[in-house]
């Protein structure tokens, strides 16, 4: 399902003017800095990605959040892996929701980027509940996996307080405003908005609380009228030439969040500009 007909299937498939515009985002975590740091698939430079290791280093570096994907296994496990298949980050192969947890849990996760890496076993979303709990917020991907399922784990852990999902198809969206409406739910703007009169009608039309996608979408306009309609814009940066130069680009525009694969370097950078405490 191609992204950028979300907005046109949600519509369809339901009544968004039922919904007040951003019921949830009074429930957006509360943070301390002018701009939240979101640790793309935890530090993952020098950890696998969505390991509990990278989710450790992303709390050593003091970032703000932490981004997760979640995925189901084929016995109803729920996971944390990026992509549909193992085949990628581990030794194994087949896709998740066909493969069993005890298989999935004997494989070896590792970084294919950093020779001799380190091999850590695949996390489950509880026991990255556990580790990230009063200790850094969760950035949730939505791949695959059943609301209420994730959400009973996500209160047996008392976090609900520090969660925010990121909707990737339209029966999400449903799901989460149905079972969960104080949940924030995070959407990529997945049409070209030019000017503020566009981005105010945009979000007029899809109740959301966050905005993700890629920094270059946005203009200093649309993100002040986003903001305008209280929807703060949390977008995608992570790059492998990330620097002071390219983050000031996304500090000019007004975000309030950044996304990055540098959580450590960024949050020292924003440290140094009084961003950052």
């Amino acid at each position: 399902m191609k992204f950028k007909y979300l907005l046109v299937l949600i519509t369809s498939l339901f009544s968004l003017q039922s919904l007040s515009q951003n019921s949830s985002n009074k429930f957006i975590p509360k943070s301390k800095n002018a701009i939240v740091v979101i640790a793309h698939r935890g530090d993952h430079i020098i950890a696998p990605e969505n390991s509990l290791l990278a989710i450790k280093n992303a709390i050593h570096d003091e970032a703000d959040y932490v981004e997760l994907d979640i995925r189901t296994t084929q016995d109803g496990k729920l996971i944390l892996m990026h992509d549909a298949t193992v085949d990628r980050m581990t030794n194994g192969h087949g896709k998740i929701n066909e493969l069993f947890f005890d298989t999935i849990r004997s494989l070896k996760l590792y970084n294919k980027n950093i020779a001799n890496s380190d091999t850590v076993q695949i996390p489950t979303f509880e026991e990255a509940l556990q580790l990230c709990k009063n200790k850094i917020n969760i950035y949730l991907d939505f791949k695959a996996a059943n609301v209420p399922q994730v959400y009973e784990a996500i209160i047996k852990a008392n976090m609900q307080n520090q969660m925010v999902v990121y909707i990737n198809a339209p029966n999400q969206y449903v799901d989460w405003r149905k079972y969960v409406p104080t949940m924030p739910l995070i959407l990529s703007l997945n049409t070209k908005v030019k000017d503020s009169t566009e981005m105010v009608e945009y979000l007029n039309k899809v109740k959301i609380d966050i905005l993700d996608g890629n920094w270059y979408e946005y203009t200093q306009e649309t993100v002040k009228a986003a903001g305008f309609k209280g929807v703060p814009v949390w977008a995608d940066m992570q790059s492998n030439n990330e620097n002071e130069d390219y983050w000031n680009k996304g500090i000019e525009l007004g975000l309030l969040g950044i996304q990055t694969d540098h959580p450590k370097e960024l949050v020292l950078y924003l440290k140094q500009q009084k961003l950052h405490k």
